[in-house]
C-alpha cells in the first residue's frame, strides 16, 4: 500500500470556551490490517459539523464524548482499499462514521455504499448525507410546511439551512433566509431563490426581520440561537412550529449568559401562542432515510435544489477549519479533502 501509517487527529485536551488548535494533536499509527469480516478504508472526504463541539466536552449529552487521546468523531466518505468482508469489494466508495483519520478499519456496521454516478461523492456527507437528512426530516416532520406560510431559517447558506429553505420553497412557503455577510445574503437570493435574504450582522437586523415578516413567522428552523432567536421570538405566530437541531451560538459558553431571566417570558409565549418547540436529533427519523435519499436525489437531478461546498485541503488543516466553522467562517458545507 502507498502509505504505511494511519494519520489521525485526536483530542489532546477538553476546551474551556472556544476550542483552539492546542486541543487537537496529529499522530501517526501503524496502518491496520483487516481480518476476516473487516474492510480497510482510505478516507477521501471528512465532514466537519457543529455537533463535534459537543463531543469535545465531558458534559452529559445524547452521545458519548470523545475520550482524551481518542480519534475525533466524524462522518467520512472513503474508498475500500482492502476487503475481507463479503459485502464490500476493493474500490467501492462508502460513507460511515470513521473519524478524523486517513484510514480506518470497519466490520461494515453503519457503512453505506455511495453511488458515484448519482452525485459527486462528497455529497454523501452533505446534501445527501446527515446534514441533508437533518433538514429534510426536521422541516417535514416538525415544521410541517404549508403553502403560503412564512418560513424563517438561520445559517441559511450552510448545509442544513440551505436545504431547509429550498424544500420550503418547493412546498410553497415564503422563505426568509438569515446568514452572516453580504456575500451569503446575495447567494440566498440569486442562487437559492429565497424571497428575502438578511444579514444577521446588520446593526438593524431585528428591524429588518420584522419588516420582512409582516404576517409573522409560522415556522422557524432553529440551528443558531443567540441574537437571531431573540429577533425571531416576538414574531412567532400562534401555533408556530420551531424545529431545533442546533444552537451554535452557545456551544462555546461555559455558563449562563448575563442579563435578565427570559425563561418566564418564553414559557408564557409557549403557552399563550401554543408554540411547538421541539428539539430533535437526525437519528430520531432513521426510518425515513430511504425517503430522504430518494426525494433529495430526485430534486438534485431535476435541478430543483442546489448545494455549495467549502473544501479544505489536507487532514492536518481540519482543526483550524473546525474552529472557523464555529465562528461562521465557512460558506457552504465544510469538508476536508483527505485524499484524491
Amino acid at each position: 500500500m502507498a502509505q504505511a501509517v494511519n494519520c489521525q487527529i485526536v483530542l489532546a485536551s477538553r476546551p474551556e470556551g472556544e476550542p483552539s488548535v492546542e486541543n487537537f494533536r496529529r499522530i501517526e499509527v501503524p496502518l491496520p490490517e483487516p481480518v476476516a469480516g473487516q474492510v480497510l478504508l482510505q478516507t477521501l472526504y471528512l465532514s466537519l459539523d457543529p455537533y463535534m463541539r459537543g463531543r469535545m466536552s465531558a458534559a452529559k449529552s445524547y452521545a458519548k464524548p470523545v475520550e482524551i487521546g481518542g480519534v475525533m468523531e466524524g462522518g467520512a466518505v472513503s474508498r475500500v482499499l482492502h476487503s475481507r468482508h463479503p459485502g464490500f469489494a476493493a474500490g467501492e466508495i462508502v460513507q460511515g462514521r470513521t473519524g478524523w483519520q486517513s484510514h480506518a478499519l470497519s466490520d461494515g456496521t453503519g457503512l453505506l455504499k455511495v453511488d458515484p454516478k448519482l452525485a459527486p461523492i462528497s455529497t454523501a456527507v452533505g446534501v445527501l448525507g446527515m446534514p441533508g437528512m437533518t433538514a429534510y426530516t426536521g422541516l417535514l416532520n416538525i415544521g410541517q410546511p404549508k403553502a403560503g406560510e412564512t418560513l424563517v431559517v438561520a445559517a441559511a447558506t450552510g448545509p442544513v439551512g440551505s436545504l431547509v429553505g429550498q424544500i420550503g420553497k418547493l412546498k410553497g412557503c415564503r422563505v426568509v433566509g438569515i446568514a452572516g455577510g453580504a456575500d451569503k445574503a446575495r447567494y440566498m437570493q440569486t442562487e437559492l431563490g429565497f424571497d428575502v435574504a438578511l444579514d444577521h450582522k446588520a446593526p438593524d437586523f431585528a428591524a429588518q426581520l420584522a419588516t420582512a415578516c409582516p404576517q409573522g413567522i409560522d415556522i422557524y428552523f432553529e440551528n443558531v440561537g443567540g441574537h437571531v432567536w431573540e429577533a425571531v421570538f416576538p414574531l412567532l405566530n400562534d401555533f408556530a412550529r420551531v424545529p431545533v437541531c442546533g444552537l451554535i451560538a452557545h456551544y462555546n459558553e461555559e455558563g449562563p449568559r448575563p442579563g435578565p431571566d427570559r425563561l418566564p417570558m418564553t414559557m408564557r409565549a409557549v403557552l399563550s401562542k401554543r408554540l411547538n418547540l421541539r428539539g430533535f436529533i437526525v437519528s430520531d427519523f432513521a426510518a425515513q432515510a430511504d425517503d430522504f435519499r430518494r426525494d433529495v436525489a430526485a430534486w438534485l437531478k431535476d435541478g430543483k435544489i442546489k448545494y455549495k461546498e467549502d473544501v479544505v485541503q489536507g487532514l492536518e488543516n481540519a482543526p483550524a477549519a473546525f474552529i472557523g466553522l464555529l465562528k461562521g467562517r465557512n460558506f457552504g458545507k465544510l469538508v476536508v479533502k483527505v485524499a484524491d
